[in-house]
Order: C-alpha cells, then sequence, then structure tokens
C-alpha cells in the first residue's frame, strides 16, 4: 500500500513529519483530501485544522494559518506561515 510522506513546518520550526494514510487540509478554495496517489496540486492554506491520518492509525492535529500546500509524488509539503499541534 503506497503511503505518504508528510512534513508540516512553520515559519520557524518544523511542527511534525512522518507517513500517512490521508491528510485532510483547509485551503481558501475550501477543504482538500490527499491520499496517496493523488495529482499535484498547489493550494494557499486557509486558518484553520489540518488532520493527518498515520500509517499508525493515530490522527495528527495541527492548526496551521497562511503559507501553502504542495503535494507532488506522495509528498505532501504544508509550510505554514504559523502552524502548531493541537
Amino acid at each position: 500500500m503506497a503511503v505518504l510522506e508528510v512534513n508540516v513546518v512553520a515559519a520557524d520550526h518544523e511542527v511534525w513529519a512522518g507517513e500517512a494514510k490521508r491528510v485532510t487540509a483547509r485551503t481558501l478554495d475550501g477543504d482538500i483530501g490527499i491520499l496517496a496517489g493523488h495529482e499535484p496540486v498547489l493550494g494557499v492554506m486557509a486558518e484553520g485544522e489540518t488532520r493527518i491520518l498515520t500509517t499508525a492509525e493515530e490522527t495528527i492535529r495541527v492548526k496551521a494559518d497562511g503559507g501553502f500546500l504542495s503535494v507532488e509524488n506522495n509528498r505532501v509539503i504544508i509550510a505554514a506561515d504559523q502552524a502548531e499541534l493541537l
């Protein structure tokens, strides 16, 4: 089973990194759900909660504000202006 490699970073520190089955994030265009094999996409992050379902079935919740989300080749990068674990 393919997995996502996820990196969540704020302007001044790494918030979370690891493997995931699914990422749900809020962008200016609305919520986006990302699974392995997702088409490449670049989005502008909106203030709100990002949820990451890890390969160990744990849900990681991150409050992110501003920045962008990039998806390509099963790699998800969330580079937020401000971000913290909830």
